[in-house]
């Protein structure tokens, strides 16, 4: 393909087939079966079916499109495992790659968007993409100082294209929320509609992780890759090598998983507490383990993409450790007043405490104990109680209310918590919340390791303006 394809009726088309194709399957499945042919292998069949059609929709198409089976992909813990199966390659592919831009579509852009002398920029340039992701896509180079860099070009009407996608997923959201058991597609939807400016803008982005860079600049767990330009629809930035965390989920080793899983765990916490911002982009292809000849402990986790982030200036919010300790400790009461207070419970609703906490503590298993094993039978029997329209907590989960503030947060955490079972983590996550997660721990609150900087840093001049060194 030469491009995103940018015509609204051509994305709404595609997008619109995909009930279109499932819905013929299962009818051609039916005959099938009708014919004599055994119902489990019809139904693997279809199911496979399902999957490739699904990625070669959302993955062609890239942009929301692409960007919704992202986000879907990490949730795949929570199918039974006959049903992940077909998804799971599937989904998987959408993390880390999509059918590149041609190289002369790329050379004009940047031409377009750095200048004509853009090549003076470089040393080298490799007209291969490295990585293709939902609005852009990556190239090795090497600056003009010699430092090896990933220079992240956006596809051409990747702002139409995200708008578009995401409005036509949103009508079709009905057949799409079966996939994930007790995951509501269409808030979800929503409110990766409300974060498309945000990601679209390269300047944003290049805030956020300068101010990630230099916060985590010697710290011995995290690695964030420092930013060396910025201009419209271009990023370049500092090349990270490392395992990508879905090599990890495919074939790492126990001790692999274990210690990406820690440190994906310390990120979500320490991250919003030491800069002030929330990375909300937690698929695997957004991650690496850095690793070295030490022991597997002394291994770092490298994060990228900061397009996507929430701006929490005092850190997580400290009703969310609050609340969490009140229910481990038992206390129904202060646990439904808090969240009526936050917004959670609607004051016309009138709840049991007891029936709160029954639905809340299985829930809240991993903060309870010093040391949880992240599975995907653990995260399927949550799914399977949610969703299960007999189920207590399926009744209780559609009168609990989920407030603005609250909605990025929710999904950053259910996304970790769904690669955390990818990994098949054990680790001691509780001590990650006690020492990051405000009002957690009985004890008072320890100011973050280093200084909070709401405020980002001056960008630095655009690349046009940059020289080579004589």
């Amino acid at each position: 393909m030469s491009d995103l394809p940018r015509k609204a009726v051509t994305r709404t088309a595609r997008l619109a087939a995909l009930p279109l194709g499932i819905a013929g399957r299962a009818t051609l499945g039916l005959g099938k079966r009708i014919g004599g042919r055994s119902p489990e292998v019809v139904t693997a069949e279809l199911q496979q079916a399902t999957a490739d059609q699904l990625f070669k929709v959302l993955g062609e198409l890239k942009g929301g499109a692409m960007k919704f089976g992202q986000v879907l992909s990490v949730f795949e813990a929570a199918l039974p495992e006959e049903v992940a199966g077909p998804y799971r390659a599937a989904l998987t592919k959408l993390q880390d790659a999509a059918p590149p831009m041609p190289a002369a579509t790329v050379h004009t852009a940047l031409a377009q968007r750095l200048g004509d002398d853009w090549r003076e920029l470089f040393l080298e340039f490799d007209d291969r993409p490295a990585a293709a992701a939902s609005i852009g896509q990556v190239h090795r180079a090497v600056w003009h100082d010699g430092r090896r860099v990933a220079v992240k070009v956006q596809y051409p009407g990747a702002g139409d294209a995200l708008l578009a996608d995401l409005a036509q997923l949103g009508r079709v959201a009905w057949l799409l929320g079966p996939l994930i058991p007790g995951l509501d597609i269409k808030p979800l939807i929503v409110e990766l509609r409300e974060r498309v400016s945000e990601e679209l803008d390269y300047e944003l982005e290049a805030q956020a992780q300068r101010l990630h860079a230099e916060e985590f600049a010697d710290d011995v767990d995290i690695a964030v890759p420092g930013v060396v330009a910025q201009g419209d629809q271009v990023l370049v930035t500092e090349w990270m090598d490392g395992t990508p965390l879905a090599e990890v989920i495919a074939s790492g080793t126990q001790e692999e998983r274990d210690r990406a899983g820690q440190l994906l765990a310390r990120f979500l916490f320490a991250g919003p507490a030491r800069t002030g911002l929330l990375h909300a982009d937690p698929h695997p292809g957004n991650f690496r383990l850095l690793k070295d000849d030490g022991p597997v402990s002394g291994w770092r986790l490298g994060v990228l993409d900061f397009g996507t982030v929430d701006r929490l200036p005092g850190g997580l919010p400290e009703p969310i450790g609050a609340s969490l300790r009140m229910a481990l400790d038992g206390d129904a009461a202060g646990v439904l007043k808090m969240l009526r207070e936050e917004g959670f419970v609607k004051p016309s609703i009138r709840l049991d405490p007891d029936a709160v906490l029954d639905y809340l503590v299985p829930i809240i298993e991993p903060a309870a104990v010093d040391s949880f094993h992240f599975t995907r039978t653990w995260m399927r029997a949550q799914a399977a109680r949610i969703a299960d329209p007999r189920s207590p907590a399926h009744n209780l989960g559609k009168q609990l209310n989920l407030p603005p503030a609250y909605l990025l947060i929710h999904r950053v955490t259910l996304s970790t918590i769904g690669v955390l079972c990818q990994l098949g983590a054990k680790a001691p996550f509780r001590a990650e919340m006690l020492e990051w997660l405000p009002s957690f721990s009985d004890e008072p609150t320890s100011p973050p390791a280093k200084p909070a900087k709401p405020n980002p840093p001056t960008p630095p001049a655009k690349p046009t303006k940059a020289r080579r060194k004589s």
